[in-house]
């Protein structure tokens, strides 16, 4: 009789979502990437892939065994480029583009993605993850790490070969701080990367609301009218993905949460998934990001937006 061998948790087929639609034909007529839901799922997966080809690499799984591709194949993308960190050696990043013919693209899906991973608690990896984890909260500046010239310089890659309107950035925890920095230089320069934040990590609980407006501001210029900055700001479509349990990017309450700030970017959105049965790991995990149960809520304008802003401009 033969062995059984047993599934890995990780497995796309064990934990992946389970009503993602794959690309065919009928995407020329009506792009499920200009679905909220499918872009937040899809996004989630690649996501996902960044933990396992690290996970892969550390348990030196071959091609035919390796977990991260089947989290890709679904939505037809390819492994363009791994991000490495040169002190360790691990993955942290990978730039992922179209795979399909260029006439089959859906509407609205990036021809390239960069996919941030965040803390792994086991391996190796641990140290230098937890080295940036300190850096972020004690400094709220990622700029001096590894990680963030390598991630900076695929990004300027992708930019170049593809334009900024066919480039996004995703990113989880960690992976999520690099993002929203990354995108910030960036953004100095005029340039504006589609950004999503999954469970980006609070930071500078002390920083008053009212001064980080006029800090967003001076990214632009203080001689600028409000008009100009606005008009600026607004090419930014920046999203966060929350949990209203997880401790690590959600300390607001549920007042401060749907009051409405004024001095939101427009194109800034916030979605809170408030599913009352969970964990707290649970409520950090990305893996909520795909699925279908999930009591997800959009608020264009909020406080917490305006907390996170301050990621923007330190």
């Amino acid at each position: 009789m033969a062995k059984m061998i047993p599934c890995n948790p990780y497995a796309y087929h064990v934990c992946g979502p389970k009503k993602l639609s794959t690309p065919g034909v009928t995407e020329i007529f009506s792009s499920s990437w200009k679905d909220g839901d499918h872009k937040r799922k899809v996004l989630a997966c690649f996501v996902q892939a960044v933990y396992l080809l690290e996970l892969d690499r550390q348990g030196n799984r071959t091609p035919e065994t390796a977990l991260a591709p089947k989290w890709l194949e679904p939505s037809n993308y390819k492994l363009s480029q791994t991000l490495i960190d040169e002190r360790d050696g691990s993955i942290f990043g990978a730039v992922l583009e179209w795979a399909g013919y260029a006439v089959l693209r859906p509407s609205g899906a990036p021809k390239a993605i960069l996919a941030l991973r965040g803390t792994l608690v086991c391996g190796a990896t641990v140290r230098r993850d937890f080295t940036d984890d300190i850096r972020l909260f004690v400094s709220e500046n990622l700029e001096g790490s590894v990680r963030f010239t390598e991630t900076m310089k695929a990004l300027k890659l992708s930019v170049d070969r593809f334009g900024d309107c066919n480039v996004c950035i995703a990113g989880h925890s960690l992976g999520a701080a690099f993002a929203i920095q990354v995108g910030k230089a960036l953004a100095k320069k005029k340039v504006f990367i589609e950004t999503h934040l999954f469970n980006l990590p609070s930071v500078s609980l002390g920083e008053k609301f009212g001064n980080v407006w006029n800090s967003f501001k001076s990214m632009f210029g203080e001689n600028q009218t409000d008009e100009k900055v606005w008009a600026t700001i607004m090419k930014w479509s920046v999203h966060f993905y929350v949990n209203k349990k997880d401790f690590l990017c959600s300390r607001a309450d549920t007042e401060v949460i749907t009051n409405v700030s004024s001095s939101n970017s427009p194109a800034a959105k916030l979605f809170v998934n408030s599913k009352v049965e969970q964990t707290s790991s649970d409520a950090h995990g990305i893996q909520q990001w795909w699925e279908d149960d999930l009591m997800l809520k959009a608020l264009p304008n909020s406080k917490l937006i305006d907390r996170h802003l301050k990621s923007l401009v330190s």
